[in-house]
């Protein structure tokens, strides 16, 4: 998808973040442009997703990021979420007991404006939902559970949906499910930041990547031309 050559919709610069005497994230340095898939790559323990989390407000940080201009360490997290940043976490946060309708009415608590045309669109994303849409959501499996998620941030109408490991645990014809919706969403122009262990969903989907390793970034670039990297040959071979 082609981006938009304007400022960045979000800018990550110098970002640290430690736990303790442990630093998580050192000096890392990420943009991503309106319109654009960013994949974030890397396996378990590099900092995936306390990038994340820093990037959703949750984390105290040092260095910058800024959303639409805003600084998140001064922005609630409200605010992010009222000017489209929507974020699906690795643990996904359904309501076990609530059924899955009910899960995806809660994504558009701040803007009922249109929302059930979100919802049939989630159900044509995701037909399953629909199926279960009065089963309750810690019923599902968990290819179901992470449609769940998925459609949840649609539901909120987002500019910039965050995914933190979508494919993790799941069987190859789910993991097809949820690749084709990926791709129906980045063509709905929502901006995407993609964490991802998987090499080969993330070279499908990104248009550019940031290679993590021990917590700072250690290539960048599109995707293309990372392909045949020796960084992403070695990752691929393990």
């Amino acid at each position: 998808m082609s981006a938009d050559e304007s400022e960045p919709l979000l800018s990550v610069s110098d970002l640290t973040v430690s736990y303790g005497k442990v630093t998580a994230l050192d000096g890392v340095d990420i943009d991503v442009r309106t319109g654009e898939t960013i994949g974030v790559m890397g396996p378990n323990g590099v900092g995936k997703s306390t990038l994340v989390d820093a990037i959703s407000g949750f984390l105290d940080y040092e260095g910058s990021i800024t959303y639409r201009g805003m600084e998140v360490s001064e922005a609630s997290t409200q605010t992010l979420v009222e000017n489209g940043l929507f974020y699906c976490t690795e643990r996904r946060d359904l309501f076990g007991q609530m059924s899955v309708e009910q899960n995806l009415r809660l994504g558009s608590y701040l803007n009922r404006d249109g929302e059930n045309e979100r919802l049939e669109k989630v159900f044509e994303l995701f037909p399953r939902l629909e199926e279960r849409r009065s089963q309750e959501a810690e019923s599902l499996s968990g290819g179901e559970q992470q449609m769940l998620s998925l459609g949840r941030g649609l539901m909120s109408d987002p500019d910039f949906l965050i995914l933190d490991e979508p494919s993790i645990g799941l069987a190859p014809v789910v993991l097809e499910d949820i690749s084709d919706a990926l791709a129906a969403i980045t063509d709905l122009d929502v901006t995407v930041l993609l964490c991802e262990q998987d090499i080969t969903f993330a070279l499908e989907h990104a248009d550019r990547l940031y290679l993590l390793e021990n917590g700072a970034v250690r290539r960048s670039g599109p995707t293309e031309s990372l392909q045949s990297d020796e960084f992403v040959e070695s990752y691929i071979g393990g």
